[in-house]
């Protein structure tokens, strides 16, 4: 117990700041836009810290299962993560369409940022890097089909018949999801490996001085209420420093994406530089897929329960920028090898990603 408070410092001055937080909040406002700047980011920070411990150790209790359970569970501890900071922030917000811009702009992190960097690294580094191409197309099929049903086809539901399709939504995407797990743990699960070369396979882990599945479980849950508590605060402090200020719409939903992202970019540069291609894939693709089929249904399922219908549907910018991201992800990830110039073309898209964003587009 004692290594385990030793190794987690970071997450445990989270819990702190969030203790603090909530007996000193009551009298912020007071202190001004400077203060609550600084807030914001003490508190981004913290969040950040927790939800990297969530995704350290559910990394470690997926470890000796392999993939493709480790990139699993990572990807859902992340998308939980999310789910939470999104249902806090967008009830403080007030902004009928955060959830839609989140989640775009998730998938924009994770497809083109994430993929596109590791990519880009370990293309320069090793050159082609191998996977195993059924991962990304069943990947790249059941995201279309996601967003599709979920992000475009609303754009044509009227008002009075939001409540239908939001139900007909919820069934599907779990539907969905409930199928991929099947495969992706079931007579399926090659699809999502990849053998490696001996020397590039991962020795495992000595088990003395590493927590149990129980010990990991636990901070596990310790780290998604302290990110739960700490996105409340961080929703107070956001408002008050952003009050009367002129900022892009979609500022607020790439925070929110960003620190769900973080943990799963730092594992996916890791995979990239140790040329586990497979890895960033399953990841990058993983996570998008996470988001769509299991943030819309939660989010949808909380606007059904409040009687307050959330904007889904991209807008005409959002809904290209997504269909090329996943038209270019389905033609680089159709041979079983990336590259840098595959990596560099998905760079490209999340550059014009954030400067569509600037731009308030």
């Amino acid at each position: 117990m004692k290594s385990i408070l030793q190794s987690e410092k970071l997450l445990l001055l989270a819990c702190a700041l969030a203790a603090a937080g909530y007996l000193a909040d009551s009298g912020a406002s007071g202190y001004g836009r400077l203060a609550s700047l600084v807030e914001t980011a003490v508190l981004i920070t913290a969040i950040l810290a927790a939800s990297l411990s969530v995704a350290r150790h559910a990394e470690r209790v997926a470890q000796k299962l392999g993939d493709p359970y480790g990139s699993m569970i990572l990807t859902l501890s992340a998308v939980l993560v999310e789910v939470i900071v999104l249902a806090i922030v967008s009830t403080k917000a007030h902004s009928p369409t955060l959830v839609r811009d989140s989640i775009y702009s998730a998938v924009m992190l994770d497809i083109n940022g994430i993929l596109g960097v590791a990519a880009l690294i370990g293309g320069f580094k090793h050159g082609e890097q191998a996977y195993n191409d059924d991962s990304a197309r069943t990947y790249s099929v059941m995201i279309l089909t996601a967003v599709t049903v979920s992000m475009i086809i609303p754009e044509f539901i009227p008002q009075s018949r939001w409540r239908a399709y939001s139900c007909f939504t919820i069934a599907a995407m779990l539907l969905l999801y409930g199928v991929f797990l099947r495969m992706q743990t079931g007579p399926h699960s090659y699809f999502f490996s990849y053998s490696y070369p001996d020397k590039k396979t991962r020795r495992p882990l000595p088990t003395s001085g590493y927590p149990t599945r129980g010990q990991s479980a636990a901070v596990m849950a310790i780290g998604i209420i302290a990110v739960g508590a700490l996105a409340e605060l961080m929703s107070h402090s956001l408002d008050r420093s952003l009050e009367g200020i002129e900022v892009p719409p979609g500022l607020v939903a790439l925070i929110v994406a960003g620190i769900s992202a973080a943990p799963e970019m730092l594992t996916a540069l890791r995979a990239a530089l140790a040329n586990r291609m497979q890895s960033v894939v399953n990841i990058a693709l993983g996570a998008s897929l996470s988001t769509v089929i299991l943030t819309v249904p939660a989010m949808e399922a909380l606007a059904l329960i409040t009687g307050q219908r959330i904007v889904m549907a991209m807008t005409p910018a959002q809904t290209l920028m997504m269909l090329v991201t996943l038209l270019v992800a389905a033609i680089n990830l159709n041979d079983g090898q990336t590259n840098a110039i595959e990596g560099m073309t998905h760079f490209i898209l999340f550059g014009t990603f954030l400067m569509l964003l600037g731009l308030g587009l």
